[in-house]
């Protein structure tokens, strides 16, 4: 029910939104447990008002211990005029596709128009979005697939390998990927941050995805220093984003971010300013993205006739 294109094309419309000053209220509340979080992200948006509140659960164990998936969820999706709930849904589609085209939606912005050669740290669940939703948006021509588990940056490198003239391969040397890689996109559980000012080179975008609570880091603060910070939402960022690390070090202030996104969708000039800039977009993920994306879902839905309807109450 929900393709690519049109992800990325509402998704860049909500950060529009926002962008031009449209009040698109959005809350985030985090609880931990013994071996994982429960994040819930609620907001209200769209052309029709519909207010979505969104329940992941994050069990980073999940698929070691239990052969369960990492996030595990549902989002339900109200009609914010008279509050019914219209529908319920597997959140972890939702998640996956709207975070890629938010990520697709900063490389157009942020990064070289003719990047050919990418790396993505992380090969789990979020990965093949993330490489396919860049892909609609730049030439890719390389990748290289980086996870600690060598094994599943093989089997992911694989999938993508030799497909439409394009070559996917492991690298077990970050550093070297990196450096060779004019974007690189990070969405890992990591707790340590890997990815330092050193591993980059001039005038790459890092599109920043696995922080989405306090305890995750990917982006060293020296890093975020170096670079242009571009934020989805900065208040958010700097709760629970790579943000937050670098404010907590005192190597960054909030007043050196660059923009957020949506500033970056109405006046581009507000994103890079030179070819050599290092570019970190740091992507906590913003519950408008779920309205966005779920509306689509929805419409669609209901146009083609395929929803099942269960009465919640007598």
């Amino acid at each position: 029910m929900l393709d690519r294109v049109a992800c990325i094309d509402a998704v860049e419309a909500a950060f529009r939104s926002r962008g031009e000053g449209t009040p698109l209220p959005a809350g985030v509340l985090g609880t931990g447990a013994t071996d994982g979080t429960f994040h819930v992200k609620a907001a209200l948006g769209g052309d029709r008002p519909y207010y979505v509140a969104k329940i992941n659960a994050n069990f980073p164990g999940n698929p070691r211990r239990h052969g369960l998936p990492t996030i595990q969820g549902v989002l339900a999706l109200f009609d914010a005029t008279n509050g019914t709930l219209l529908a319920l849904m597997d959140s972890m589609a939702i998640t996956v596709l709207r975070t890629a085209a938010a990520t697709a939606v900063a490389a157009r912005y942020l990064s070289a128009p003719d990047a050919r050669v990418a790396t993505i740290v992380g090969c789990g669940a979020q990965a093949a979005a993330q490489v396919a939703a860049i892909r609609a948006v730049r030439p890719l021509e390389r990748l290289y697939a980086v996870d600690l588990d060598r094994a599943a940056a093989a089997r992911f490198a694989a999938t993508f390998d030799g497909a439409n003239a394009f070559s996917a391969t492991p690298a077990d040397d970050l550093r070297r990927a990196a450096r060779e890689s004019e974007i690189i996109v990070t969405c890992t559980t990591s707790r340590r941050a890997f990815l330092g000012r050193d591993d980059v080179r001039p005038g790459a975008f890092v599109a920043a995805v696995g922080a989405d609570n306090e305890e995750k880091h990917e982006i060293e603060p020296d890093l975020m220093a170096a670079a242009a910070v571009v934020t989805d939402i900065t208040d958010q960022c700097a709760h629970i984003g790579d943000l937050h690390h670098a404010l907590d070090t005192g190597v960054m202030h909030r007043h050196d971010v660059r923009a957020e996104l949506g500033d970056v969708v109405v006046d581009p000039s507000r994103g890079r300013r030179t070819d050599d800039e290092i570019v970190v977009f740091d992507s906590t993920g913003v519950a408008f993205q779920d309205v966005a994306a779920a509306a689509i879902v929805y419409e669609r839905a209901i146009r083609e006739g395929a929803v099942k309807q269960i009465a919640l109450s007598d």
